[in-house]
Protein backbone atom coordinates (compact mmCIF):
# COMPACT_ATOMS: atom_id res chain seq x y z
CA UNK A 1 0.00 0.00 0.00
CA UNK A 2 1.68 3.24 -1.11
CA UNK A 3 2.17 6.24 1.14
CA UNK A 4 1.79 9.91 0.28
CA UNK A 5 5.14 10.67 1.88
CA UNK A 6 8.25 10.73 -0.29
CA UNK A 7 10.44 7.72 0.46
CA UNK A 8 14.19 7.29 0.29
CA UNK A 9 15.69 3.85 -0.30
CA UNK A 10 18.99 3.19 1.44
CA UNK A 11 21.22 0.47 2.86
CA UNK A 12 23.30 0.05 5.99
CA UNK A 13 26.20 -2.27 6.79
CA UNK A 14 25.88 -5.01 9.38
CA UNK A 15 28.74 -6.09 11.63
CA UNK A 16 29.55 -8.93 9.22
CA UNK A 17 29.54 -6.75 6.11
CA UNK A 18 26.02 -7.43 4.75
CA UNK A 19 24.20 -4.45 3.20
CA UNK A 20 20.60 -4.49 4.44
CA UNK A 21 17.92 -2.50 2.65
CA UNK A 22 15.70 0.04 4.41
CA UNK A 23 13.17 2.73 3.60
CA UNK A 24 13.18 6.22 5.11
CA UNK A 25 10.23 8.59 5.10
CA UNK A 26 11.40 12.02 6.34
CA UNK A 27 9.13 14.12 8.53
CA UNK A 28 6.76 16.38 6.61
CA UNK A 29 5.36 18.51 9.44
CA UNK A 30 8.11 21.06 10.00
CA UNK A 31 10.59 20.54 12.84
CA UNK A 32 11.31 16.87 13.41
CA UNK A 33 10.27 15.68 16.87
CA UNK A 34 11.66 12.18 16.61
CA UNK A 35 11.51 8.95 14.65
CA UNK A 36 9.42 5.79 14.48
CA UNK A 37 11.38 2.67 13.55
CA UNK A 38 9.31 -0.19 12.10
CA UNK A 39 10.11 -3.92 12.19
CA UNK A 40 8.04 -6.21 9.99
CA UNK A 41 6.57 -9.68 10.55
CA UNK A 42 8.33 -12.86 9.58
CA UNK A 43 8.12 -13.63 5.84
CA UNK A 44 7.42 -9.96 5.00
CA UNK A 45 9.41 -6.77 4.33
CA UNK A 46 9.39 -3.01 4.88
CA UNK A 47 6.99 -2.33 2.02
CA UNK A 48 4.27 -4.16 3.95
CA UNK A 49 4.51 -1.50 6.70
CA UNK A 50 4.79 1.53 4.42
CA UNK A 51 1.14 2.47 4.97
CA UNK A 52 1.90 3.23 8.62
CA UNK A 53 3.94 6.29 7.64
CA UNK A 54 0.56 7.86 6.74
CA UNK A 55 -1.89 5.98 8.93
CA UNK A 56 -0.14 6.68 12.22
CA UNK A 57 -0.60 10.39 11.42
CA UNK A 58 2.70 11.56 12.93
CA UNK A 59 3.87 14.20 10.41
CA UNK A 60 6.60 15.51 12.73
CA UNK A 61 8.32 12.12 12.87
CA UNK A 62 10.69 10.42 10.48
CA UNK A 63 9.82 6.80 9.71
CA UNK A 64 12.33 4.01 9.08
CA UNK A 65 11.65 0.39 8.12
CA UNK A 66 14.17 -2.33 7.24
CA UNK A 67 14.11 -5.53 5.27
CA UNK A 68 15.60 -8.09 7.65
CA UNK A 69 18.40 -10.21 6.22
CA UNK A 70 16.97 -12.89 3.94
CA UNK A 71 13.78 -10.86 3.46
CA UNK A 72 12.45 -8.41 0.88
CA UNK A 73 15.22 -6.56 -0.92
CA UNK A 74 17.94 -7.46 1.56
CA UNK A 75 20.45 -10.13 0.49
CA UNK A 76 20.84 -13.66 1.79
CA UNK A 77 19.02 -16.96 1.49
CA UNK A 78 15.29 -16.37 1.84
CA UNK A 79 14.14 -16.79 5.42
CA UNK A 80 17.65 -17.44 6.72
CA UNK A 81 20.00 -15.75 9.19
CA UNK A 82 23.19 -17.25 10.63
CA UNK A 83 21.52 -17.08 14.05
CA UNK A 84 18.76 -15.35 15.94
CA UNK A 85 21.44 -13.46 17.88
CA UNK A 86 22.84 -12.17 14.59
CA UNK A 87 19.44 -10.74 13.69
CA UNK A 88 19.09 -9.15 17.15
CA UNK A 89 22.49 -7.54 16.69
CA UNK A 90 21.28 -6.29 13.29
CA UNK A 91 18.56 -4.39 15.17
CA UNK A 92 21.21 -2.64 17.27
CA UNK A 93 23.30 -1.89 14.19
CA UNK A 94 20.27 -0.41 12.40
CA UNK A 95 19.50 1.83 15.39
CA UNK A 96 23.15 2.91 15.55
CA UNK A 97 23.08 3.66 11.82
CA UNK A 98 20.01 5.87 12.19
CA UNK A 99 21.76 7.82 14.94
CA UNK A 100 25.02 8.18 13.01
CA UNK A 101 23.58 8.86 9.55
CA UNK A 102 20.39 10.75 10.36
CA UNK A 103 21.31 12.49 13.60
CA UNK A 104 18.52 10.99 15.71
CA UNK A 105 19.54 9.84 19.20
CA UNK A 106 17.95 6.74 20.70
CA UNK A 107 16.05 8.85 23.21
CA UNK A 108 14.09 10.36 20.29
CA UNK A 109 13.07 7.01 18.76
CA UNK A 110 9.88 5.00 19.15
CA UNK A 111 10.11 1.38 18.00
CA UNK A 112 7.07 -0.39 16.55
CA UNK A 113 7.27 -4.09 15.71
CA UNK A 114 4.97 -6.96 14.72
CA UNK A 115 5.09 -10.73 15.27
CA UNK A 116 8.62 -12.11 14.75
CA UNK A 117 9.84 -8.52 14.52
CA UNK A 118 8.35 -7.93 17.98
CA UNK A 119 10.28 -10.91 19.39
CA UNK A 120 13.49 -9.55 17.85
CA UNK A 121 12.83 -6.16 19.38
CA UNK A 122 11.86 -7.62 22.78
CA UNK A 123 15.08 -9.66 22.86
CA UNK A 124 17.07 -6.59 21.86
CA UNK A 125 15.37 -4.54 24.59
CA UNK A 126 16.21 -7.24 27.15
CA UNK A 127 19.82 -7.84 26.09
CA UNK A 128 21.00 -4.38 25.01
CA UNK A 129 18.91 -2.10 27.29
CA UNK A 130 18.56 0.59 24.59
CA UNK A 131 17.57 4.13 25.52
CA UNK A 132 14.69 4.42 23.04
CA UNK A 133 11.63 6.41 24.10
CA UNK A 134 9.09 3.59 23.89
CA UNK A 135 8.07 0.27 22.32
CA UNK A 136 4.85 -0.67 20.53
CA UNK A 137 4.63 -4.46 20.16
CA UNK A 138 1.87 -6.02 18.08
CA UNK A 139 1.06 -9.74 18.39
CA UNK A 140 4.59 -10.80 19.31
CA UNK A 141 5.28 -14.37 18.16
CA UNK A 142 6.42 -15.61 21.56
CA UNK A 143 4.83 -18.99 20.82
CA UNK A 144 3.87 -19.91 17.27
CA UNK A 145 0.97 -22.33 16.77
CA UNK A 146 2.63 -25.21 14.94
CA UNK A 147 -0.50 -27.46 15.13
CA UNK A 148 1.60 -30.63 14.55
CA UNK A 149 2.18 -32.68 17.74
CA UNK A 150 5.83 -32.82 18.89
CA UNK A 151 6.79 -30.41 16.08
CA UNK A 152 9.65 -28.76 17.98
CA UNK A 153 11.43 -31.98 19.06
CA UNK A 154 10.96 -33.33 15.54
CA UNK A 155 12.42 -30.22 13.94
CA UNK A 156 15.34 -30.29 16.37
CA UNK A 157 16.07 -33.92 15.50
CA UNK A 158 15.83 -33.22 11.77
CA UNK A 159 18.17 -30.26 12.12
CA UNK A 160 20.70 -32.45 13.92
CA UNK A 161 20.49 -35.00 11.10
CA UNK A 162 20.18 -32.71 8.08
CA UNK A 163 21.88 -29.47 9.14
CA UNK A 164 20.46 -26.34 7.56
CA UNK A 165 17.00 -26.79 6.10
CA UNK A 166 13.78 -24.82 5.70
CA UNK A 167 10.05 -25.18 6.30
CA UNK A 168 7.34 -23.22 4.53
CA UNK A 169 4.77 -21.12 6.29
CA UNK A 170 1.36 -22.77 6.46
CA UNK A 171 -0.41 -19.44 6.99
CA UNK A 172 -2.76 -18.26 4.25
CA UNK A 173 -3.50 -14.59 3.76
CA UNK A 174 -7.13 -15.06 4.79
CA UNK A 175 -5.93 -16.09 8.26
CA UNK A 176 -3.79 -12.97 8.61
CA UNK A 177 -6.35 -10.24 7.97
CA UNK A 178 -10.00 -9.61 7.13
CA UNK A 179 -8.98 -6.89 4.66
CA UNK A 180 -9.51 -8.23 1.08
CA UNK A 181 -7.08 -5.70 -0.40
CA UNK A 182 -4.42 -6.68 2.12
CA UNK A 183 -5.02 -10.38 1.40
CA UNK A 184 -4.66 -9.82 -2.35
CA UNK A 185 -1.46 -7.80 -1.99
CA UNK A 186 0.02 -10.52 0.22
CA UNK A 187 -0.78 -13.26 -2.30
CA UNK A 188 0.62 -11.23 -5.23
CA UNK A 189 3.73 -9.84 -3.52
CA UNK A 190 6.87 -11.41 -5.10
CA UNK A 191 8.97 -10.32 -2.10
CA UNK A 192 7.01 -12.37 0.44
CA UNK A 193 9.35 -15.00 1.86
CA UNK A 194 7.41 -18.22 2.50
CA UNK A 195 10.25 -20.41 3.87
CA UNK A 196 11.93 -19.95 7.22
CA UNK A 197 15.16 -21.62 8.25
CA UNK A 198 14.64 -24.15 11.03
CA UNK A 199 17.59 -22.82 13.03
CA UNK A 200 15.79 -19.47 13.24
CA UNK A 201 12.41 -21.00 14.05
CA UNK A 202 13.84 -23.03 16.93
CA UNK A 203 15.94 -20.12 18.19
CA UNK A 204 12.86 -17.90 18.03
CA UNK A 205 11.14 -20.19 20.54
CA UNK A 206 14.19 -20.26 22.82
CA UNK A 207 14.70 -16.50 22.81
CA UNK A 208 10.99 -15.90 23.35
CA UNK A 209 10.86 -18.23 26.35
CA UNK A 210 13.86 -16.47 27.90
CA UNK A 211 12.48 -12.99 27.32
CA UNK A 212 8.97 -13.81 28.54
CA UNK A 213 10.38 -15.43 31.69
CA UNK A 214 12.66 -12.46 32.38
CA UNK A 215 10.54 -9.58 31.05
CA UNK A 216 11.17 -7.70 34.31
CA UNK A 217 14.53 -6.73 32.80
CA UNK A 218 12.77 -4.60 30.16
CA UNK A 219 12.12 -1.13 31.60
CA UNK A 220 11.22 0.71 28.38
CA UNK A 221 7.66 2.14 28.30
CA UNK A 222 5.70 -0.43 26.30
CA UNK A 223 2.33 -0.72 24.58
CA UNK A 224 1.30 -4.31 23.85
CA UNK A 225 -1.41 -4.92 21.24
CA UNK A 226 -2.88 -8.43 21.19
CA UNK A 227 -4.94 -9.68 18.27
CA UNK A 228 -7.98 -11.35 19.81
CA UNK A 229 -8.60 -13.98 17.08
CA UNK A 230 -4.99 -14.79 16.21
CA UNK A 231 -4.57 -18.05 14.23
CA UNK A 232 -0.78 -17.83 14.21
CA UNK A 233 0.47 -17.28 17.77
CA UNK A 234 -0.71 -18.14 21.28
CA UNK A 235 -2.06 -15.42 23.57
CA UNK A 236 -0.81 -16.82 26.89
CA UNK A 237 2.86 -15.84 26.60
CA UNK A 238 1.88 -12.33 25.51
CA UNK A 239 -0.16 -11.80 28.68
CA UNK A 240 2.64 -13.32 30.82
CA UNK A 241 5.17 -11.03 29.17
CA UNK A 242 3.04 -7.99 29.97
CA UNK A 243 2.51 -8.98 33.61
CA UNK A 244 6.26 -9.42 34.13
CA UNK A 245 7.39 -6.30 32.28
CA UNK A 246 9.66 -4.13 34.42
CA UNK A 247 8.53 -0.84 32.87
CA UNK A 248 6.82 1.73 35.09
CA UNK A 249 4.68 2.66 32.08
CA UNK A 250 3.03 -0.27 30.31
CA UNK A 251 -0.31 -0.59 28.58
CA UNK A 252 -2.11 -3.53 26.97
CA UNK A 253 -5.02 -3.69 24.58
CA UNK A 254 -6.73 -6.81 23.28
CA UNK A 255 -8.33 -6.20 19.87
CA UNK A 256 -11.39 -8.49 19.57
CA UNK A 257 -11.73 -10.30 16.26
CA UNK A 258 -8.32 -9.21 14.96
CA UNK A 259 -6.22 -11.72 13.06
CA UNK A 260 -2.43 -11.85 13.30
CA UNK A 261 -1.57 -8.95 10.98
CA UNK A 262 -2.53 -6.41 13.62
CA UNK A 263 -1.53 -3.28 11.69
CA UNK A 264 -2.86 -4.74 8.44
CA UNK A 265 -6.34 -5.62 9.67
CA UNK A 266 -9.52 -4.27 8.09
CA UNK A 267 -10.27 -2.08 11.11
CA UNK A 268 -6.64 -1.30 11.85
CA UNK A 269 -7.50 2.21 13.00
CA UNK A 270 -8.33 0.43 16.27
CA UNK A 271 -4.62 -0.46 16.48
CA UNK A 272 -3.04 2.66 14.95
CA UNK A 273 -5.02 5.08 17.14
CA UNK A 274 -3.73 3.72 20.50
CA UNK A 275 -0.23 3.36 19.03
CA UNK A 276 -0.25 7.00 17.91
CA UNK A 277 -1.63 8.16 21.25
CA UNK A 278 0.95 6.16 23.21
CA UNK A 279 3.87 7.51 21.17
CA UNK A 280 2.67 11.13 21.47
CA UNK A 281 2.21 10.80 25.24
CA UNK A 282 5.70 9.39 25.64
CA UNK A 283 7.21 12.25 23.61
CA UNK A 284 5.21 14.80 25.62
CA UNK A 285 7.15 13.74 28.73
CA UNK A 286 10.89 13.76 29.47
CA UNK A 287 12.77 10.54 28.76
CA UNK A 288 12.91 8.42 31.90
CA UNK A 289 13.61 4.94 33.25
CA UNK A 290 13.10 3.28 36.64
CA UNK A 291 16.07 3.76 38.96
CA UNK A 292 17.67 0.31 39.32
CA UNK A 293 20.67 1.23 41.46
CA UNK A 294 18.98 -0.22 44.57
CA UNK A 295 18.07 -3.51 42.88
CA UNK A 296 20.40 -5.33 45.28
CA UNK A 297 18.04 -4.41 48.14
CA UNK A 298 14.67 -5.16 46.56
CA UNK A 299 13.21 -6.42 43.32
CA UNK A 300 13.14 -9.59 41.20
CA UNK A 301 16.87 -10.33 41.04
CA UNK A 302 17.24 -9.70 44.79
CA UNK A 303 14.39 -12.10 45.54
CA UNK A 304 15.80 -14.67 43.12
CA UNK A 305 19.23 -14.60 44.79
CA UNK A 306 17.69 -14.79 48.27
CA UNK A 307 15.74 -17.89 47.25
CA UNK A 308 18.85 -19.54 45.82
CA UNK A 309 20.81 -18.81 49.01
CA UNK A 310 18.15 -20.43 51.18
CA UNK A 311 19.12 -24.04 52.11
CA UNK A 312 16.74 -26.78 51.01
CA UNK A 313 15.38 -29.34 53.49
CA UNK A 314 17.73 -32.27 53.06
CA UNK A 315 14.96 -34.88 52.88
CA UNK A 316 12.80 -32.94 50.44
CA UNK A 317 12.73 -34.11 46.79
CA UNK A 318 14.73 -31.07 45.66
CA UNK A 319 17.10 -31.33 48.59
CA UNK A 320 17.82 -34.98 47.73
CA UNK A 321 18.21 -34.16 44.05
CA UNK A 322 20.81 -31.46 44.63
CA UNK A 323 22.64 -33.58 47.21
CA UNK A 324 22.97 -36.23 44.49
CA UNK A 325 24.26 -33.62 42.02
CA UNK A 326 26.89 -32.48 44.56
CA UNK A 327 27.92 -36.09 45.14
CA UNK A 328 28.32 -36.64 41.41
CA UNK A 329 30.42 -33.47 41.19
CA UNK A 330 32.70 -34.85 43.88
CA UNK A 331 33.05 -38.11 41.95
CA UNK A 332 33.74 -36.13 38.77
CA UNK A 333 36.51 -34.27 40.58
CA UNK A 334 38.34 -37.57 41.12
CA UNK A 335 38.70 -37.96 37.34
CA UNK A 336 38.35 -34.52 35.73
CA UNK A 337 41.14 -31.93 36.15
CA UNK A 338 38.72 -29.04 35.60
CA UNK A 339 36.20 -30.20 38.20
CA UNK A 340 39.04 -30.94 40.66
CA UNK A 341 40.44 -27.43 40.14
CA UNK A 342 37.01 -25.95 40.78
CA UNK A 343 36.75 -27.77 44.08
CA UNK A 344 40.27 -26.67 45.08
CA UNK A 345 40.18 -22.99 44.09
CA UNK A 346 36.50 -22.22 43.58
CA UNK A 347 34.50 -22.52 40.39
CA UNK A 348 34.54 -18.71 40.12
CA UNK A 349 38.29 -18.36 40.70
CA UNK A 350 40.83 -16.91 38.29
CA UNK A 351 42.47 -20.31 38.07
CA UNK A 352 39.22 -21.96 36.96
CA UNK A 353 38.58 -19.16 34.50
CA UNK A 354 42.02 -19.57 32.96
CA UNK A 355 41.43 -23.32 32.67
CA UNK A 356 38.12 -22.69 30.90
CA UNK A 357 39.81 -20.25 28.52
CA UNK A 358 42.46 -22.82 27.58
CA UNK A 359 39.64 -25.29 26.80
CA UNK A 360 41.86 -28.39 26.74
CA UNK A 361 40.25 -31.38 28.47
CA UNK A 362 42.47 -33.23 30.93
CA UNK A 363 41.90 -35.92 33.50
CA UNK A 364 42.54 -39.47 34.59
CA UNK A 365 42.44 -41.61 31.47
CA UNK A 366 39.99 -41.36 28.60
CA UNK A 367 36.98 -41.34 30.97
CA UNK A 368 38.44 -38.40 32.91
CA UNK A 369 39.04 -36.47 29.69
CA UNK A 370 35.50 -37.26 28.52
CA UNK A 371 34.05 -35.94 31.78
CA UNK A 372 36.28 -32.88 31.52
CA UNK A 373 35.17 -32.27 27.93
CA UNK A 374 31.54 -32.40 29.04
CA UNK A 375 32.36 -30.01 31.90
CA UNK A 376 34.12 -27.53 29.60
CA UNK A 377 31.21 -27.66 27.15
CA UNK A 378 28.68 -26.49 29.74
CA UNK A 379 26.72 -23.55 28.36
CA UNK A 380 28.09 -21.18 30.98
CA UNK A 381 31.70 -21.97 30.09
CA UNK A 382 30.94 -21.66 26.38
CA UNK A 383 29.52 -18.23 27.14
CA UNK A 384 32.66 -17.34 29.12
CA UNK A 385 34.86 -18.20 26.13
CA UNK A 386 32.67 -16.09 23.85
CA UNK A 387 32.94 -13.27 26.38
CA UNK A 388 36.73 -13.49 26.05
CA UNK A 389 36.43 -13.11 22.26
CA UNK A 390 34.20 -10.08 22.68
CA UNK A 391 36.56 -8.55 25.26
CA UNK A 392 39.50 -8.93 22.95
CA UNK A 393 37.55 -7.43 20.03
CA UNK A 394 36.44 -4.34 21.94
CA UNK A 395 39.85 -3.91 23.58
CA UNK A 396 41.47 -3.78 20.15
CA UNK A 397 38.78 -1.34 18.99
CA UNK A 398 39.49 0.97 21.94
CA UNK A 399 43.25 0.79 21.35
CA UNK A 400 42.85 1.57 17.64
CA UNK A 401 40.61 4.54 18.41
CA UNK A 402 43.19 5.98 20.81
CA UNK A 403 46.01 5.46 18.33
CA UNK A 404 43.98 7.11 15.58
CA UNK A 405 43.61 10.12 17.87
CA UNK A 406 47.37 10.08 18.56
CA UNK A 407 46.80 9.32 22.23
CA UNK A 408 48.79 6.91 24.42
CA UNK A 409 47.38 3.45 25.10
CA UNK A 410 47.72 2.55 28.76
CA UNK A 411 45.62 -0.45 29.85
CA UNK A 412 44.61 -1.32 33.40
CA UNK A 413 42.58 -4.40 34.38
CA UNK A 414 41.46 -4.15 38.00
CA UNK A 415 40.61 -7.86 38.54
CA UNK A 416 42.51 -9.66 35.82
CA UNK A 417 42.55 -13.24 37.06
CA UNK A 418 45.55 -14.56 35.12
CA UNK A 419 45.15 -11.75 32.57
CA UNK A 420 44.92 -14.14 29.63
CA UNK A 421 42.22 -12.25 27.70
CA UNK A 422 44.20 -8.99 27.87
CA UNK A 423 47.51 -10.54 26.90
CA UNK A 424 46.10 -12.75 24.15
CA UNK A 425 44.36 -9.72 22.62
CA UNK A 426 47.89 -8.69 21.62
CA UNK A 427 48.76 -11.98 19.93
CA UNK A 428 49.60 -11.30 16.27
CA UNK A 429 48.54 -7.67 16.75
CA UNK A 430 50.77 -5.20 14.91
CA UNK A 431 51.08 -2.60 17.69
CA UNK A 432 51.85 -2.73 21.38
CA UNK A 433 50.31 -0.50 24.06
CA UNK A 434 52.47 1.90 26.04
CA UNK A 435 51.75 -0.02 29.23
CA UNK A 436 49.60 -2.79 30.70
CA UNK A 437 48.88 -2.95 34.41
CA UNK A 438 47.13 -6.11 35.60
CA UNK A 439 45.82 -6.18 39.16
CA UNK A 440 44.15 -8.85 41.26
CA UNK A 441 43.48 -9.49 44.94
CA UNK A 442 44.56 -13.15 44.79
CA UNK A 443 48.22 -14.00 45.38
CA UNK A 444 47.77 -17.06 43.13
CA UNK A 445 46.52 -14.91 40.27
CA UNK A 446 49.33 -12.39 40.74
CA UNK A 447 51.87 -15.21 40.64
CA UNK A 448 50.40 -17.05 37.65
CA UNK A 449 49.56 -13.85 35.77
CA UNK A 450 53.12 -12.64 36.17
CA UNK A 451 54.34 -15.96 34.83
CA UNK A 452 52.08 -15.59 31.79
CA UNK A 453 53.55 -12.14 31.11
CA UNK A 454 57.05 -13.61 31.18
CA UNK A 455 55.99 -16.60 29.06
CA UNK A 456 54.73 -14.23 26.37
CA UNK A 457 57.80 -11.99 26.62
CA UNK A 458 55.84 -8.86 27.47
CA UNK A 459 57.79 -7.70 30.52
CA UNK A 460 58.93 -4.53 28.74
CA UNK A 461 55.51 -2.91 29.07
CA UNK A 462 53.30 -5.25 31.16
CA UNK A 463 53.33 -5.88 34.89
CA UNK A 464 51.14 -7.60 37.47
CA UNK A 465 50.52 -6.30 40.99
CA UNK A 466 48.25 -7.10 43.91
CA UNK A 467 45.34 -4.70 44.31
CA UNK A 468 41.81 -4.42 45.65
CA UNK A 469 39.31 -3.70 42.87
CA UNK A 470 36.86 -2.19 45.39
CA UNK A 471 39.35 0.26 46.94
CA UNK A 472 38.56 3.60 45.31
CA UNK A 473 41.63 5.37 46.64
CA UNK A 474 43.96 2.61 45.46
CA UNK A 475 42.50 2.72 41.95
CA UNK A 476 42.59 6.50 41.79
CA UNK A 477 46.26 6.55 42.78
CA UNK A 478 47.45 4.47 39.81
CA UNK A 479 50.14 6.25 37.82
CA UNK A 480 50.39 6.91 34.94
CA UNK A 481 46.65 7.24 34.47
CA UNK A 482 45.23 4.53 32.21
CA UNK A 483 43.41 5.40 29.01
CA UNK A 484 41.61 2.04 29.01
CA UNK A 485 40.16 0.48 32.15
CA UNK A 486 38.85 -3.09 32.23
CA UNK A 487 36.63 -4.85 34.73
CA UNK A 488 35.62 -8.32 33.58
CA UNK A 489 33.77 -11.06 35.41
CA UNK A 490 34.10 -9.31 38.77
CA UNK A 491 30.90 -7.48 39.53
CA UNK A 492 28.86 -10.56 38.58
CA UNK A 493 30.29 -12.25 41.70
CA UNK A 494 29.22 -9.52 44.13
CA UNK A 495 25.54 -8.66 44.70
CA UNK A 496 26.07 -5.31 46.42
CA UNK A 497 25.68 -2.29 44.13
CA UNK A 498 27.30 0.00 46.71
CA UNK A 499 30.57 -1.90 46.32
CA UNK A 500 30.26 -1.87 42.53
CA UNK A 501 29.57 1.88 42.54
CA UNK A 502 32.65 2.43 44.72
CA UNK A 503 34.80 0.42 42.31
CA UNK A 504 33.43 2.22 39.26
CA UNK A 505 34.07 5.58 40.94
CA UNK A 506 37.69 4.50 41.41
CA UNK A 507 37.90 3.60 37.74
CA UNK A 508 36.44 6.98 36.81
CA UNK A 509 39.06 8.66 39.00
CA UNK A 510 41.79 6.67 37.31
CA UNK A 511 40.83 6.69 33.61
CA UNK A 512 41.67 9.86 31.69
CA UNK A 513 38.73 11.89 30.33
CA UNK A 514 38.02 10.61 26.84
CA UNK A 515 39.49 7.24 27.77
CA UNK A 516 37.56 3.98 27.70
CA UNK A 517 36.04 1.42 30.03
CA UNK A 518 35.39 -2.22 29.15
CA UNK A 519 32.88 -3.84 31.49
CA UNK A 520 31.01 -7.12 31.53
CA UNK A 521 27.56 -8.13 32.70
CA UNK A 522 25.46 -11.21 33.24
CA UNK A 523 21.81 -10.31 32.69
CA UNK A 524 20.67 -13.92 32.50
CA UNK A 525 21.92 -17.46 33.09
CA UNK A 526 20.11 -20.77 32.47
CA UNK A 527 21.98 -22.63 35.23
CA UNK A 528 21.71 -20.33 38.24
CA UNK A 529 20.29 -23.01 40.50
CA UNK A 530 22.90 -25.58 39.47
CA UNK A 531 25.63 -23.05 40.25
CA UNK A 532 24.11 -22.12 43.62
CA UNK A 533 23.30 -25.66 44.76
CA UNK A 534 26.28 -27.60 43.45
CA UNK A 535 29.29 -25.30 42.91
CA UNK A 536 31.48 -23.51 45.43
CA UNK A 537 33.02 -20.05 45.36
CA UNK A 538 36.64 -19.02 45.88
CA UNK A 539 35.42 -17.11 48.96
CA UNK A 540 36.03 -19.72 51.69
CA UNK A 541 34.29 -22.49 49.80
CA UNK A 542 30.83 -20.97 50.20
CA UNK A 543 28.01 -21.75 47.80
CA UNK A 544 28.36 -19.75 44.61
CA UNK A 545 25.13 -17.75 44.66
CA UNK A 546 24.93 -15.07 41.98
CA UNK A 547 22.55 -12.13 41.85
CA UNK A 548 21.97 -11.28 38.21
CA UNK A 549 22.17 -7.65 37.13
CA UNK A 550 20.00 -6.70 34.23
CA UNK A 551 21.83 -4.82 31.51
CA UNK A 552 19.79 -1.71 32.30
CA UNK A 553 20.94 -1.89 35.95
CA UNK A 554 24.59 -2.36 35.00
CA UNK A 555 24.48 0.49 32.50
CA UNK A 556 22.95 2.83 35.09
CA UNK A 557 25.80 2.14 37.52
CA UNK A 558 28.36 2.80 34.79
CA UNK A 559 26.61 6.03 33.73
CA UNK A 560 26.47 7.22 37.34
CA UNK A 561 30.25 6.87 37.55
CA UNK A 562 30.74 9.19 34.56
CA UNK A 563 30.94 6.87 31.55
CA UNK A 564 28.88 6.92 28.34
CA UNK A 565 28.09 3.53 26.84
CA UNK A 566 29.06 3.19 23.18
CA UNK A 567 28.81 -0.47 22.15
CA UNK A 568 27.82 -3.88 23.43
CA UNK A 569 28.35 -7.52 22.54
CA UNK A 570 26.41 -10.53 23.83
CA UNK A 571 26.68 -14.26 23.19
CA UNK A 572 24.04 -16.28 21.33
CA UNK A 573 22.53 -17.56 24.57
CA UNK A 574 22.02 -14.11 26.10
CA UNK A 575 24.23 -14.83 29.12
CA UNK A 576 27.29 -12.58 29.09
CA UNK A 577 27.63 -9.03 27.81
CA UNK A 578 30.72 -6.97 27.10
CA UNK A 579 30.28 -3.21 26.77
CA UNK A 580 32.55 -0.35 25.76
CA UNK A 581 32.04 3.07 27.37
CA UNK A 582 33.86 6.38 27.16
CA UNK A 583 34.88 8.50 30.16
CA UNK A 584 32.97 11.77 29.94
CA UNK A 585 35.06 14.91 30.20
CA UNK A 586 32.38 16.69 32.25
CA UNK A 587 32.41 14.19 35.12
Amino acid sequence: MPTSRPVQERTFQTHDGVSLFYRHWPAVGGRRRGAVVLFHRGHEHSGRMAHLADELDLPDFDFFAWDARGHGRSPGERGYSPSFGTSVRDVQTFIDHITASHGIPQEEMAVLAQSVGAVLVSTWAHDYAPRVRCLVLASPAFKVKLYVPFARPGLRLMQALRGKFFVNSYVKSRFLTHDPERQASYDADPLITRPIAVNILLALYEAAERVVADAQAITIPTLLLISGADWVVHHGPQHAFFERLGADIKEKQVLPGFYHDTFGEKDRHLATAPARDFILRRFAEPWSRPDLRQAHRHGPTHDEAEALARPLPLLSPRGLYWALVRFNMKLGGLLSDGVRLGHLTGFDSGSTLDYVYRNTPAGLGSLGRLIDRNYLDAIGWRGIRQRKIHLEELLRRAMDTLWDADRPVRVMDIAAGHGRYVLEALDNYPRRPDSILLRDYSDINVRDGGALIRQKGLEAFARFEKGDAFDRQSLAAVSPRPTIGIVSGLYELFPDNDAVARSLAGLADAVEPGGYLLYTGQPWHPQLELIARALTSHRDGQSWVMRRRTQAEMDQLVAEAGFEKLEERIDEWGIFTVSLARRRSDS
